[in-house]
């Protein structure tokens, strides 16, 4: 979960008319009814749940890519491949969020029916958050699996240039009278986002966050966001950090894992070959990947005796010693559950930069802000 400032926050808005301000914006740009609405949803319930970076402040990038055409506001969606548990979609260069909403729903209907669901996509774009797909499958009691591949933040092990996108996994898993596990991580250190937060407050970051342009680690943000503005090498180290000593080889597996699953195995570009451009610098479709799962747990187990045995997993953590000055352990996911439920009381917070930004595109397209 992210933190916003209080001297920060621009404006508090309702989730219900933040939502709908994103889906008339949408409509504007020709995308159909119900994928705008997909659209707002996934931006606003990632801001419900804290996951500010890619909440409604990435309404601007959709906006752009459908103007340039990069993104297609009324894509030729089409099912390439299928077969009784799996399928490969080719999403068109469209959205990424609905195609992503309908890729899980297929593969829940798949494992529904059969056991287990695996649903490639292709040719998409940027999905939102990983958690909000995975989480669908929860509501029918079964695992739920989302990744992606992204635009190329991260160095390889012992490399200097950016190669791999931050490459987030998500696993969602029922449990009983436990909230549910939600695993919603990137296989990257930190988020970019991260790095903008310290740039804005011109503070020096951790060392192990990001790499200068000759690999080597750095405490400016501001140099390693301008180098991969640039493409002039470095960027954000995988999860674990430089080198082997502190495990940064396994984030780095991590995120070629997704790679593969979802750039490879999908027929959609990987590594660098995301996010290209033509000759004049023109940027063309991203051919982004994703990559959705859907288990039932009754093919293995009755469902209410591993939904026990979940809730007993969870309480034997949250109940375990704690060390020394911390009150409480963490499962994956509860600090975003409670934080949607309070933003959903209280209104959601967002940022001056992401308010001013906001009411630039209302008054660009002709749509009220709701703040």
């Amino acid at each position: 979960m992210e933190e916003i400032r209080p001297e920060d926050i621009g404006a508090i808005v309702k989730p219900e008319p933040l939502k709908e301000f994103c889906q008339k914006v949408l409509l504007k740009l020709g995308v159909p009814e119900e994928d705008a609405y997909i659209t707002a949803d996934v931006l606003v319930t990632a801001d419900l749940r804290g996951i500010f970076s890619h909440g409604v402040a990435r309404l601007r990038r959709y906006i752009n890519g459908l103007k340039v055409g990069m993104m297609k506001a009324r894509p030729e969606v089409k099912v390439v491949r299928e077969t009784l548990v799996t399928a490969t979609i080719d999403a068109g260069a469209g959205l990424g969020q609905p195609v992503s909403y309908r890729a899980m729903k297929l593969a829940i209907q798949k494992a529904l029916d059969h056991g287990v669901g695996f649903v490639a996509v292709r040719n998409s774009n940027h999905y939102g958050i990983a958690g909000y797909y995975a989480m669908m499958a929860l509501e029918h009691d079964l695992i739920g699996i989302s990744s992606t591949n992204a635009d190329v933040l991260v160095v390889p092990t012992f490399g200097r240039k950016a190669m791999l996108g931050t490459n987030p996994i998500s696993i969602a898993v029922p449990a009983g009278k436990e909230r549910p596990f939600v695993l919603d991580m990137a296989t990257s250190a930190v988020p970019r986002g991260k790095l903008e937060v310290y740039q804005r407050l011109e503070k020096k970051m951790p060392l192990g966050w990001a790499t200068d342009e000759k690999g080597l680690p750095t405490d400016d943000p501001s140099l390693v966001l301008k180098n991969l503005t640039e493409r002039r090498g470095g960027g954000l180290l995988p999860l674990g950090g430089a080198g082997e000593e502190m495990g940064g080889h396994k984030g780095y597996g991590l995120a070629l894992a997704v790679d593969i699953f979802c750039g490879v195995l999908s027929g959609a570009a990987y590594a660098d070959l995301v996010y290209p451009k033509d000759e004049q610098g023109k940027p063309l479709p991203s051919n982004i990947g994703h990559f959705f799962g859907a288990i039932r747990i009754d093919a293995f187990r009755p469902i209410e005796e591993f939904k026990a045995a979940m809730d007993d997993l969870i309480r034997r953590l949250k109940e375990s010693p704690k060390a020394e000055g911390q009150t409480r352990i963490y499962i994956h996911g509860e600090k975003e559950f409670e934080a949607a439920e309070r933003f959903a009381r209280e209104g959601i917070p967002l940022d001056k930069k992401v308010v001013a930004d906001l009411k630039a595109i209302a008054q660009e397209l002709g749509v009220e802000f709701p703040a």
